[in-house]
């Protein structure tokens, strides 16, 4: 409306001491003070306000348009490109986006007004229950939160799969990889991919999934030795000094859960804009482009700068990494496996007898091997049509 005087907090503050040095009830100098503005500050405000009045207090840029304000040509080829390609990004990712791709620089907030005004963008609230806080470990490496997100990562381009993801407690520095399903084999080979890029990590922070722990109860032969069902994962671990813990909800490993938001969010549109449709492309993004920039964006430096993984050294991986079972040598030296039929040759050394337990250990490659008393056996698979010798 015309005519119509807006003054702010300052403004009104100044009208106030201004009034009071008119009426001879406080001195510039008193003003200055009070106004935490120079002497000659307070003169010039006290000039103008002789005479303008209160008009002469706001601020000669008012309502005027900024000299750094945003073409609006920028604003509409920044709104347009959000509509064409960003419908679905917020308008953090979308103002990288924009900036990388179409060279367009704005700021988050900036595009987040703009969206609003064109009514594209409208921002999704949650409300959470109540939870305390669980502080982060101090060093990194010192636990690391395990666990897979399934998602249609690829929009439909292909069939659904696990991202299984890994994020250190302490920086949120993560690491990941697409299988087909969250299985104990892909938990062991992103494990190993983590060993081999940083180290042994203390412990491990998963949910109670068959793919991480062992939820079934002790077999008799287990309870008469006083020993407690393991998985092929947590006895991996074991043999690396790893500590398997199990989270009894998922808000108890919560930096992994969030962490899968992110990748839900933006790993999918970077799939997207880079035309990638399959697991082994997926895979090798990850690793050359999308995890380099989403741990140099979000992790951060630990509260301690002591790096508590455990070199790995002379230790083979593949030799740990693998799935154990016991079975019983038959009185002809034969082993049973999953419909397999070994036989165990006279110049193994040691040679079990009849009735022994071997450990057949089945390796991430899929290569077979038996052992006894820690010693690696000669054997020959017997065929219907074939014997070929494996060891």
């Amino acid at each position: 409306m015309a005519g119509k005087l807006l003054m702010g907090k300052k403004e009104l503050a100044r009208s106030y001491v201004m009034e009071r040095v008119r009426a001879g009830e406080m001195t510039l100098k008193a003003a200055s003070v009070q106004l935490r503005v120079s002497y000659r500050q307070v003169r010039r405000i006290h000039t103008r306000y002789r005479e303008e009045g209160a008009a002469g207090l706001a601020h000669r840029n008012q309502g005027k348009r900024s000299n750094n304000r945003i073409a609006e040509e920028i604003k509409e080829r920044a709104v347009l490109a959000y509509r064409q390609r960003y419908e679905d990004f917020g308008p953090t990712f979308a103002a990288e986006k924009l900036c990388e791709h179409e060279g367009i620089r704005v700021s988050p907030e900036t595009l987040r007004h703009w969206l609003i005004a064109e009514g594209v963008w409208r921002r999704k609230r949650r409300s959470n229950p109540y939870r305390s806080r669980r502080d982060r470990r101090e060093c990194f490496g010192q636990l690391i939160q395990f666990d897979g997100s399934h998602h249609d990562w690829f929009e439909g381009r292909r069939g659904k799969c696990c991202l299984m993801n890994i994020v250190d407690d302490a920086t949120g520095r993560s690491l990941s990889a697409l299988y087909e399903q969250e299985t104990t084999e892909a938990a062991m080979r992103v494990l190993t991919l983590w060993i081999n890029t940083y180290g042994i990590p203390q412990a491990v922070y998963c949910d109670h999934k068959n793919a991480f722990v062992c939820n079934r109860e002790p077999s008799v032969e287990e309870q008469l030795a006083g020993i407690e069902p393991e998985s092929h994962f947590e006895k991996a671990c074991g043999k690396l000094g790893i500590q398997v813990i199990a989270a009894n909800s998922p808000q108890a490993k919560g930096r992994v859960e969030r962490n899968h938001g992110v990748y839900q969010d933006r790993f999918v549109k970077e799939l997207r804009l880079a035309g990638i449709s399959s697991i082994g492309e997926a895979n090798l993004f990850l690793e050359q482009t999308y995890l380099p920039a989403i741990n140099a964006k979000f992790s951060h430096p630990a509260a301690c700068s002591e790096d508590a993984h455990v070199p790995l050294g002379d230790v083979d991986l593949q030799d740990i990494m693998c799935f154990e079972e016991r079975r019983c040598v038959s009185r002809d030296f034969v082993v049973s496996f999953q419909r397999r039929v070994f036989q165990i040759l006279p110049d193994s050394r040691p040679l079990p007898r009849p009735g022994d337990k071997v450990t057949v250990k089945v390796r991430l490659d899929k290569t077979l091997e038996l052992y006894f008393q820690g010693k690696k056996l000669c054997f020959q698979e017997i065929n219907k049509t074939t014997k070929k010798e494996v060891a």
